[in-house]
């Protein structure tokens, strides 16, 4: 085989290895591959205009020695920058409610640095390509590469983890609080930062790297998956509880009933039995996104994608109905919290996908 497609190969492939292989150990399948082609362009797309903004920048070396670069900038400046960037992206998505478990805080994390890496050694590749050995693209793509990925994964997990206690303290009353990701970040700037430090010593960074990185995040999967399971079987029983009341007619048994029936005083009968219908599709879409990720990690099949296409029309006709003021009297009632809101997102987005 030609030593320049070997090169390649080495700078390149491991992340996207480790990256697949996460991919096929998450039994919820909380992102998609299309998510994930999505993630790792948005990493490539930073790595990309910060090695832009740097070479444009008067007097600056954008492009530092190899295997490991040995500036000030490389060792102090870059792993602040960089992993604050990647971390902009995942901080985002926790914004947005697009993260749920560890194991999703895994995958995105790692997506993330895995297209930061990739671009960073392709231009690396591109302007060094025929100058370095071999031995150089094996510490880049297995040592650099890796300690990528496994950086901002360290972020996300961090953040999911104080998150979660938050919610715990919260409840369905939770509210992003940006200062509970500083600590993922300081982790991922140490990690990064440590990394560079080895500049003289690049097969010890790349062995520890390598060795620490993958068996770290999978017991992260490990440890999650059975948190993950654990939360939702009880999370299922609790509002299946929840439906079988509002179906019996046992309003007063939820604050959000206790509400409704209490909204008689100030709108329509019509506007309650709206208010009514609403809380109960609420309630049986948050059991079937629930029903779904438990047969997803069953394999079993889950929910039909139209009926659930239709309760989600309704659901969004309701809301019109309703209008803008009755529905922000009756949200802050629901008591859904903000993993409720995700996975609702989650089974809209796999059923409209379908």
């Amino acid at each position: 085989m030609d030593l320049t497609l070997v090169k390649i190969a080495v700078a390149l492939a491991p992340v996207l290895v480790f990256l697949a292989g996460f991919m096929l150990l998450d039994a919820f399948r909380l992102v998609s591959w299309r998510t994930l082609a999505l993630l790792l362009a948005v990493g490539g797309a930073l790595a990309a205009a910060l090695l832009g903004a740097l070479t444009f920048a008067a007097g600056f070396k954008a492009l530092d020695e190899l295997p490991i670069g040995q500036s000030d900038y490389t060792m102090y400046a870059a792993p602040a920058i960089e992993e604050a960037l990647k971390a902009a992206i995942v901080t985002a998505l926790f914004l947005r409610n697009r993260i749920g478990f560890m194991i999703d805080a895994t995958i995105v994390g790692f997506a993330v640095g895995s297209g930061f890496a990739l671009v960073e050694n392709v231009v690396y590749l591109l302007v060094y390509g025929d100058k370095a050995t071999l031995g150089v693209w094996l510490v880049r793509g297995f040592g650099t590469a890796v300690m990528h990925g496994g950086a901002t994964a360290a972020f996300g997990v961090i953040g999911q983890f104080v998150t979660e206690r938050q919610m715990k303290v919260e409840g369905a009353r939770y509210r992003f609080h940006i200062l509970a990701f500083l600590p993922g970040l300081a982790a991922a700037t140490l990690i990064h930062g440590l990394y560079n430090h080895f500049p003289d010593q690049p097969i010890l960074a790349m062995a520890v790297t390598l060795t620490a990185a993958p068996l770290a995040l999978l017991l992260v999967f490990s440890k999650s998956e059975h948190a993950a399971h654990k939360w939702l079987v009880s999370e299922f029983e609790t509002h299946e509880h929840m439906l079988q009341d509002i179906r019996a007619g046992r309003y007063d048994q939820s604050e959000a009933g206790r509400f409704i029936l209490a909204m008689s005083e100030r709108f329509s009968p019509e506007v309650v039995a709206e208010a009514f219908e609403y809380l109960k599709l609420h309630t049986e879409l948050v059991l079937r996104a629930e029903q779904t990720l438990i047969a997803h990690e069953e394999g079993a099949a889950a929910p039909n994608a139209a009926d659930v296409r239709d309760e989600f029309a309704r659901l969004h006709q309701l809301e019109k109905l309703l209008g803008r003021s009755a529905l922000m009297a009756l949200r802050p009632h629901l008591q859904f919290s903000r993993h409720d809101l995700w996975e609702m997102h989650e089974l809209k987005h796999e059923t409209h996908a379908s």
